[in-house]
């Protein structure tokens, strides 16, 4: 049986090939109801250990993840795993770095990287993707040069 979040639960994020991943900001706490069954975490430290199988990428606040490559990775990685199970990616509050991370997710299933901040504030949050360098970053993934 696949398993996925509900379309209209809180941080929710459909792609466009009708995948949904969840965001989500740590300070919040875990929403009631069901868990994620794999997580991105960006932090500027290890988050330590979760109780589902996780992902930890290096990213200070209001920066830019400090390895892209191994970035890159995970975002494929996420984006393979989320067509079968409940993949959240969270920061401190769930705005820059989660929402970047999501705008990132986005180009690789088909928005272009032009649309992708909007995109993700349209459908994650308003205020997503934080910083000029941050939106800077997810146009030039989709360029390939992130």
């Amino acid at each position: 049986m696949v398993t996925t979040w509900d379309v209209a639960g809180r941080g929710v994020l459909r792609l466009p090939s009708g995948v949904l991943v969840r965001g989500r900001g740590l300070r919040d706490g875990e929403s009631a109801g069901v868990g994620a069954e794999f997580g991105v975490y960006l932090l500027g430290r290890d988050p330590g250990v979760t109780a589902w199988e996780a992902r930890w990428v290096r990213w200070p606040d209001f920066r830019l993840p400090s390895d892209r490559a191994a970035f890159a990775t995970v975002l494929r990685e996420a984006l393979s795993r989320a067509a079968g199970e409940r993949v959240e990616f969270a920061c401190g509050g769930g705005i820059g770095r989660t929402g970047t991370a999501l705008a990132c997710l986005a180009v690789l299933d088909g928005v272009p990287a032009r649309e992708a901040v909007a995109y993700v504030r349209a459908g994650y949050h308003p205020r997503a993707v934080e910083t000029p360098w941050q939106r800077r970053f997810v146009r030039r993934y989709g360029a390939g040069a992130a």
